[in-house]
């Protein structure tokens, strides 16, 4: 009765936050929004995809030495390599003689993280196996999700990039691609070992949840939030991509840092930017087809707002800051709407906030507004109220206000 409940309640859920997301879709007709919002199961194209990289992890394991398979982590089983492939893969010795199953392998590392004591300890623990045995990690994640889903992203994903430079460890995790690669952004792709990319979650670094400018070490974000697209959502690993486009850091810490991995200058803005964002995007798409979903994560409010609106309609991209947290919230909004007995074109709202998500949320509650309506968005921006750090957003503070705002 009660997995009846739940499977019901869960269905009510898609089903409000796919009526959400339509809001954002229906206004941008190629964006990656509507293609997420009419998304299908994986295609038997998308599973034969899958197949051919299980095939090419075997071959991999097939021609290397023992002691290589058990250093790469997409290959390693741990104990759970039978006896067939110890044999197979020139494992003899390399192991302790006791064959255990994958499951167990999950259980016995559940049991080591739970001996951490700080969950920045735990974080850097995850990253271990994800470095060392990527079967035990992703089980460990789809399997105590509630759990590892603080540790993987917030809040603790935040103090893991303010330390990031100093937990660095060697296994690429992502590419760093710097203002000084302009003109070598497709080669640097190239370089990326997987070749069927499906999703690409990137950032600047420059507005890293609410910890400010983290530069390079803003990698920590989509890490995560790509371990949580296989966590959650099933994708595969391997066709996601995590990038930190390096412009600099203004972060004057980070900078005099001796172990800072990022480029040591402050931050770049202007040409230079839009060129590095604009070889990025064409160079992805071209690469890995016109669907690759390209994610902006955590740009600064100065160019979230810009870099969206020029490529919204031309590639498969979407901001997770601007849309993905606004889509979220306004199924709350729908989901609750029937409990306050009034339906939502007759609520007001007020903002403490008017940053990228604040906004991000507003324009989409206005926009259900007017798809219930038949207002026009302009009009039902008028039930909308913002607050910032200098107070109520109004027309008499037009001239110091940045653009994301004028509208409110």
């Amino acid at each position: 009765m009660i997995s009846t409940l739940r499977s019901i309640l869960l269905r009510r859920n898609q089903l409000i936050v796919t009526r959400a997301i339509s809001y954002v879709a229906s206004e941008r007709p190629s964006t990656a929004l509507k293609k997420l919002a009419n998304k299908r199961p994986a295609s038997s194209a998308a599973a034969e995809a899958d197949m051919v990289h299980h095939q090419d992890v075997d071959d991999c394991v097939t021609a290397q030495s023992g002691f290589a398979v058990m250093r790469t982590p997409v290959a390693n089983k741990g104990q759970a390599f039978t006896k067939e492939e110890r044999a197979a893969f020139k494992l003899r010795g390399l192991l302790p003689v006791a064959v255990t199953s994958i499951e167990l392998e999950t259980e016995r590392a559940m049991m080591q993280l739970r001996r951490k004591s700080t969950p920045l300890e735990k974080y850097i623990f995850l990253q271990n196996m994800q470095d060392t045995n990527e079967d035990v990690y992703y089980r460990m994640l789809m399997e105590n999700t509630v759990e590892l889903l603080p540790i993987v992203y917030t809040p603790t994903v935040g103090q893991a990039c303010q330390e990031f430079s100093h937990i660095y460890r060697q296994t690429p995790r992502g590419l760093f691609i710097s203002i000084n690669d302009i003109g070598h952004v497709a080669e640097i792709l190239d370089n990326w070992p997987e070749k069927d990319i499906r999703a690409i979650c990137f950032t600047d670094g420059e507005r890293i949840l609410g910890l400010g400018d983290q530069g390079a070490n803003g990698m920590g974000i989509p890490v995560g939030k790509l371990s949580l697209y296989t966590a959650c959502a099933g994708v595969p690993p391997h066709m996601c991509l995590p990038v930190v486009l390096d412009c600099g850091t203004n972060n004057d810490e980070y900078l005099a840092d001796p172990f800072y991995i990022g480029l040591r200058q402050k931050r770049e803005r202007g040409e230079k930017f839009e060129q590095l964002v604009d070889e990025f995007m064409n160079a992805a798409k071209t690469k890995y087809g016109d669907n690759v979903l390209l994610q902006f994560e955590d740009f600064g409010n100065s160019t979230a707002f810009p870099l969206l609106r020029k490529y919204q309609n031309t590639h498969c991209t979407f901001n997770d800051d601007i849309q993905g947290t606004a889509s979220v919230v306004l199924a709350g909004l729908l989901a609750a709407v029937p409990l306050s007995g009034k339906p939502i074109s007759e609520q007001k709202f007020v903002f403490l906030g008017a940053g990228t998500a604040g906004t991000g949320i507003a324009d989409l509650i206005a926009m259900a507004i007017s798809r219930e309506t038949g207002k026009s968005v302009e009009e039902s921006r008028k039930q909308i109220w913002l607050v910032d750090s200098r107070g109520l957003v109004v027309e008499s503070r037009k001239e110091s206000l940045q653009p994301h705002k004028l509208p409110y």
